[in-house]
């Protein structure tokens, strides 16, 4: 999950108010209306992100033995049904290493700080029978490509794949992935989640906003020969990449409906697609980064050809933000959904939220709050996922707890 720190809320507010007072048939038709919309509402999906990747939230350090490990996770999962959510989503699949006993990786180094060193339990395991004790959603959060947060293979584990098969792997911006150009890196990444999918109950899967690496200045992403090999039928380098990522979404999705039907596929990426100023079908905003062009990642036409089930757009900007306004961007992800079928969920900055900021609108305990205020002027928004757990906890600025007051006045069923 990428850290970035990039009005017509009063006017929308009004119009409402303003609809609900007509007198007459239209106002008992509107009433009407609004009767149905709130029983659809009633469900929602809540949920927060749990990152283990460099122990950002679980375990809360390398090397803590079972007991504390699992003690620390079924804390964080109390702390989600008090805080009245309904589902957890899950890091098990970090860097190309796995929080189960896997079948074609080894175990996280995130466990024990030894990259391949059994930890003694079953967190993945645990973590869905736990989770469904306690009536929450369970959602294996994976990363496809990411290998390590250095580039030296051999401090990889022995029988690490990416060892094993070195030309699989480009060093890029002081870290090493996976290159996404290659058939055989593709069929493997979807084979290593796929392990964790066939032998748990998992109620979805779920991606982030990694695929090619974010630009670096000053660095370029090597894939010259995968290029010169796969890439001939392709206008431009960039299409062959970004059909590099559809063609991985397209067949996990097929293979996740085959493997296990109830599991649901959804992607959480950086909220940008494109800017209207690059494409006249992009948001309204100026972000410095767009999913297509430099991600090469088209997650607009991923939700439109149905290959996923819902989106968590990253939408970690306050409302009125110069460049990339939450109070513009959700309108514009409601539109692109719309009609689809897929649910679209907001991504929260709550770790933004800070008494300190040096932004004043973080530094209001009701930031956050007005952010679900205002997207419940979208029929399409059907949730909200909060990065991430630790804050969830710590409740920040006391925002968390504002949402529940203003919000979450009850527990509901996810969706």
């Amino acid at each position: 999950m990428t850290y970035i720190g990039r009005r017509g809320v009063l006017a929308g507010v009004a119009g409402l108010l303003a609809a609900a007072g007509a007198a007459g048939p239209a106002r008992a038709v509107e009433a009407a209306r609004g009767r149905r919309a709130r029983k659809k509402a009633a469900a929602e999906f809540r949920a927060m992100w749990i990152a283990s990747v460099e122990n950002v939230d679980w375990p809360s350090e390398s090397g803590l033995d079972a007991e504390d490990q699992k003690n620390e996770l079924t804390a964080l999962l109390d702390t989600a049904v008090a805080r009245r959510l309904n589902a957890v989503i899950l890091q098990v699949r970090p860097a190309a290493d796995a929080m189960w006993p896997a079948a074609r990786e080894p175990w996280s180094q995130w466990l024990t700080g030894e990259q391949g060193e059994d930890p003694g339990w079953d967190p993945l395991g645990t973590a869905v029978a736990e989770a469904h004790a306690r009536g929450l959603e369970l959602h294996a959060w994976f990363n496809p490509y990411r290998v390590a947060d250095h580039t030296d293979p051999d401090r990889l584990a022995e029988d690490h794949p990416a060892r094993r098969n070195p030309g699989w792997t480009v060093p890029y911006n002081g870290k090493l992935y996976y290159n996404p150009g290659l058939p055989e890196v593709r069929a493997f990444v979807q084979e290593a989640m796929l392990d964790a999918v066939s032998r748990y109950a998992v109620d979805g899967v779920h991606w982030d906003d990694y695929f090619y690496p974010y630009p670096a200045e000053g660095e370029s992403f090597d894939d010259d020969d995968a290029y010169a090999r796969h890439g001939g039928a392709f206008a431009s380098r960039a299409d062959w990449r970004r059909d590099n990522i559809d063609t991985l979404v397209r067949e996990m999705s097929a293979r996740l409906r085959s493997i296990r039907p109830a599991a649901r596929f959804g992607i959480s990426p950086f909220a940008v697609w494109r800017n209207s100023d690059h494409d006249p079908l992009g948001s309204p905003t100026q972000a410095g980064v767009q999913t297509y062009d430099d991600l090469y990642a088209d997650t607009r036409k991923w939700v439109r050809e149905g290959w996923i089930d819902y989106i968590v757009p990253q939408a970690y900007w306050e409302i009125g933000h110069p460049a990339a306004d939450y109070a513009k961007i959700v309108p514009w992800w409601a539109k692109t959904v719309a009609g689809t079928g897929a649910a679209l969920y907001v991504g929260e900055a709550l770790y933004r939220c800070d008494a300190g900021s040096s932004t004043a609108a973080w530094r209001d305990p009701a930031e956050l709050s007005k952010h679900l205020a205002f997207a419940r002027g979208y029929p399409e928004v059907r949730g909200h996922v909060y990065f991430s757990a630790k804050q969830v906890v710590a409740d920040p600025n006391g925002a968390m707890a504002r949402v529940v007051a203003d919000h979450y006045p009850t527990a509901v069923p996810p969706r």
